[in-house]
């Protein structure tokens, strides 16, 4: 039993143990009384009335309350669909600020606030009175104190940054390397060997797919299938409890910021991917764990015309409200004390343009984008959106603000396309090469602003995108009706495994092709996990119900696509060692200097003379690209003056080879090999002057360097 009870403060909000005692602090603008509630572990509950309240937040400060504590809360109030209340005190309810939470849910009529026989949610009467204590989770109060030594955030530019997106337990859980105990988890991330690993790809940072405390469907449950993706929040402040190796009460925490020490230390930074704009709660039939129960209207946008009914920009059931101050207030809260207390270094926004919708239409100006912009601790991370959502005019590829950077769904597009063989891409293939100044120069934003990528966890892998034409998802329960349908992907001539010596060539060097552009284009490049050995999910273009062999990332193509492997090391060196390939600014296409005529960039035909508009529009699959190295504008970080190599790039889409001759001498007198994709680890011997014919082999991507 709590011996003391003092008023405590309603800021911060959540459960604040401070050394000596926890503050607990919740809003809750509809509710008439809000109890506390401590559980013990044999299931015991003490409740607690929080009578002290300020601003509509409920607080009290419990001197002997200390890590390690389970609770809860109840909120009693107006229960009335049809106006947006939902408050029912049967249910205990989990903290939205909380940094940990323990046990499961079990999906029983006690978490739902209407009668699952019925199938309906009711506009009148009374919920059902089943307590859900011992049928939810409970949150956890966590020690907050931590030793980070000499932790340092590796505050890599954005235009020296190469990003990986790796999912937690699918990077680890069968890597040989990794001890068994530790596979699947935060510790296990941090191993040595995956860091190792990551570092000899030339990664500076690691993008992790959801790793706020997310809820496991029930009906994917039900199927034999898990939430493995994760895009089912319910605690914004918590590290998912599944992934610690350590299970015991809020081990999670100290876990996962010893993971982000690791990385740290092989200055390799953490994003991550975060899910603002919905809740695991799902639509009006949905369960009551947390938001719901607390403050239905404030946390959720509502129908207008039917309040037991949510507003869906997200395709998941509700979207989160940031109109609502609190619910603002929340996001922001998140942002912060992930960046402060667990030191991550930047976000990806899921479905970004829900957060931007003021009233229904996605706004530049909303709340969310003017509190980021002034906040002075979030808007000196990385801030990453995905600039779309589900609903009416969501797809905001390039309207983002001058802060943000996006994945540029345009590039993944045009990229696909050129090395599959559509015609009328070639000029938007160059756009995508440069950065997509017709995307971002005009916001004052710079070629970093464009996340290129051409895979990520939504789609097909990259080993995927060049073996099938159609999706095959039917492991997923969905009779293959799930996933995107139109993937510009091409199957080299037979659809999934075969063993066609000539096709399976053309499949590996399909994928250096598109590897290669991808790490050479102007912009911050993202690889998918897995796919610099090869990764396949048998034509699965959508594993997000996949907990197994299928999704995970299979360690052994270490050894059988070790050539793959090796090339991509390659590439990413020489992006690394060279700083033409990742210019701060766009290009000018304008003469260095008066009197001279060589230019920053010139777009080259296979005779070595420069494009015309006629070439750009005859539906010819090749292209050529010069990079002047001694037109590199921006200085470094000292104001030194940026020189380096000048080099010319050859792009080949067409199936058989092409003649190309070197430009003349006005542009370099010899060029030697630095990348050539024809050879399985892009290794190359070929030395030329300027004016000499070679031989283009079909669909290959060509890189000499200027050697006098």
């Amino acid at each position: 039993m709590v011996s003391a009870i003092w008023p405590g403060t309603a800021y911060p909000l959540g459960a604040t143990y401070d050394g000596a005692g926890t503050n607990f602090s919740v809003f809750s603008e509809v509710a008439d009384r809000v109890d506390l509630c401590l559980i013990e572990k044999d299931g015991t509950e003490e409740r607690i009335n929080l009578d002290e309240v300020d601003g509509y937040v409920w607080h009290a400060y419990l001197p002997t309350v200390t890590p390690g504590q389970r609770y809860g809360f109840r909120v009693h109030g107006p229960w009335d669909p049809a106006a947006g209340l939902r408050c029912d005190a049967s249910k205990l309810l989990l903290d939205p600020y909380g940094k940990s939470f323990h046990g499961d849910f079990d999906f029983s009529q006690a978490l739902f606030s209407y009668d699952l026989d019925a199938d309906d949610l009711a506009s009148g009467g009374t919920p059902p009175q089943i307590d859900s204590l011992g049928h939810t989770m409970t949150s956890v109060v966590i020690n907050p104190f931590f030793n980070w030594a000499n932790d340092r955030a590796p505050n890599t530019p954005y235009h020296e940054t190469l990003i990986y997106e790796a999912h937690v337990k699918g990077m680890t859980q069968t890597h040989p390397g990794v001890p068994e105990e530790l596979r699947g988890t935060y510790a296990g991330l941090a191993h040595p060997v995956i860091i190792e690993h990551l570092k000899s790809l030339n990664v500076t940072a690691i993008e992790l797919m959801p790793v706020h405390q997310f809820m496991h469907d029930h009906r994917l449950e039900q199927l034999g299938l898990r939430n493995y993706w994760g895009y089912n929040t319910f605690g914004f402040f918590a590290p998912q409890h599944q992934y610690a190796a350590t299970q015991h009460a809020g081990g999670a925490v100290a876990e996962f910021k010893t993971m982000v020490r690791a990385f740290h230390a092989a200055g390799i930074e953490v994003i991550l991917d975060v899910v603002y704009n919905h809740t695991a709660e799902g639509n009006h039939l949905g369960p009551t764990i947390n938001f719901r129960g607390i403050d239905n209207a404030a946390y959720y946008r509502l129908m207008d015309d039917d309040k037991r009914l949510y507003r869906d920009f997200t395709g998941t059931g509700n979207s989160l409200n940031p109109r609502h101050p609190h619910t603002l207030q929340l996001i922001m809260d998140s942002l912060r004390y992930w960046v402060l207390e667990m030191h991550v270094d930047g976000f990806r926004f899921d479905l970004a343009s829900t957060l931007a919708r003021e009233f229904y239409e996605v706004d530049r100006l909303s709340a969310f984008f003017d509190l980021v912009q002034q906040d002075p601790v979030i808007s000196q991370v990385k801030l990453i959106a995905e600039p779309w959502d589900v609903g009416e005019g969501g797809y905001q590829v390039g309207n983002f603000p001058g802060l943000w950077t996006e994945w540029n769904g345009k590039y993944r597009d045009t990229v696909r396309d050129y090395w599959r063989g559509e015609p009328a891409t070639l000029g938007e293939f160059a756009s995508r090469l440069t950065g997509s100044s017709d995307l971002y120069e005009a916001t004052g934003r710079r070629p970093s602003a464009s996340i290129n990528f051409v895979t990520a966890h939504d789609g097909f892998t990259l080993a995927d995108l060049v073996s099938y034409n159609e999706k095959h998802n039917e492991a997923n329960g969905e009779d293959n009706r799930d996933g995107e349908s139109h993937n510009r992907s091409w199957n080299c001539g037979v659809e999934g495994p075969t063993d066609d010596p000539a096709i399976l060539d053309l499949r590996a060097k399909q994928m250096r092709n598109i590897m290669a552009t991808l790490l050479l284009s102007q912009g911050t490049p993202m690889i998918s996990h897995g796919d610099e050995i090869g990764r396949t999910q048998n034509g699965n273009n959508n594993v997000y119900c996949q907990d197994s062999e299928l999704s995970w990332m299979d360690w052994s193509k270490l050894e059988t696509n070790a050539d793959l492997l090796d090339f991509t090391r390659r590439v990413t060196k020489l992006r690394a060692e060279h700083p033409v390939f990742r210019r701060r600014r766009f290009f000018e296409g304008e003469p260095l200097r008066t009197g001279d005529q060589v230019r920053d960039i010139a777009w080259l035909t296979p005779s070595g003379t420069e494009m015309t508009a006629k070439e750009w529009n005859s539906g010819f699959k090749f292209v050529a690209m010069f990079l002047n190295g001694q037109a590199i504008p921006a200085p470094n970080a000292r104001g030194e003056r940026v020189v380096d190599d000048s080099f010319l790039l050859y792009f080949n889409a067409h199936s058989g080879p092409v003649d190309v001759v070197t430009p003349d001498e006005s542009y370099g007198a010899e060029w030697t090999c630095a990348l050539d994709t024809a050879d399985a680890t892009g290794v190359g011997e070929l030395v030329l002057k300027a004016g000499e014919t070679t031989a283009l082999r079909g669909r290959s991507v060509l890189v000499l360097r200027k050697t006098a």
